[in-house]
């Protein structure tokens, strides 16, 4: 089990890549946002399935959230290069930028025996589904050719911005708090 587990993990990595460039020309959009949607369900396909059959593996900890994390990021800049807009990309570069503090505090709590610091809280969950809610947002906008719906994007943009950053301050907080 942990063998498709793991895969569903590879295919969000590798449908990142083709999302990116299907965002890159008019004809891709509708494309790009089946896929998308395909790579957020292998995000709770695989955590799902791990839980329920017990199949976790230390490969499939590690990857899983940099799967994510590649899927935002090429998605993100995708998005940012298709709209020439520096609003998207300017804060799309503060939410990969705390995905990757994140990501430190990670490393340092597990050096520190102090993983509980940064344990995945369900205010995470809803930032992860908030950012996937706010690209699926976009992309159909560009699907639709709908600027009311890239208008909504950005609406969304910021609040999936602050749930992202709030979430990286208590994990900070929590981090230096127990150290």
């Amino acid at each position: 089990m942990t063998t498709i587990i793991n895969m569903l993990t590879f295919l969000r990595i590798f449908l990142a890549l083709i999302i990116f460039l299907l965002l890159m020309k008019p004809d891709g959009y509708l494309l790009a946002l089946i896929l998308f949607i395909i790579a957020s369900v292998t995000d709770y396909f695989d955590g799902y399935l791990a839980r329920k059959y017990n199949a976790t593996s230390q490969i499939g900890e590690i990857l899983d959230p940099i799967a994510d994390k590649v899927l935002l990021v090429f998605a993100l800049i995708g998005l940012s290069i298709n709209l020439s807009s520096y609003l998207v990309g300017f804060i799309s570069s503060l939410i990969i930028t705390r995905e990757i503090w994140v990501g430190a505090l990670r490393d340092m709590n597990s050096r520190y025996g102090n993983t509980m610091a940064t344990k995945v809280t369900f205010l995470a969950k809803i930032k992860t589904s908030t950012q996937l809610f706010t690209i699926s947002i976009y992309l159909l906008g560009l699907s639709l050719n709908n600027m009311l719906m890239i208008v909504l994007g950005d609406i969304f943009l910021f609040l999936s911005f602050f749930i992202t950053m709030y979430t990286g301050l208590i994990y900070t907080r929590n981090s230096f708090k127990n150290l």
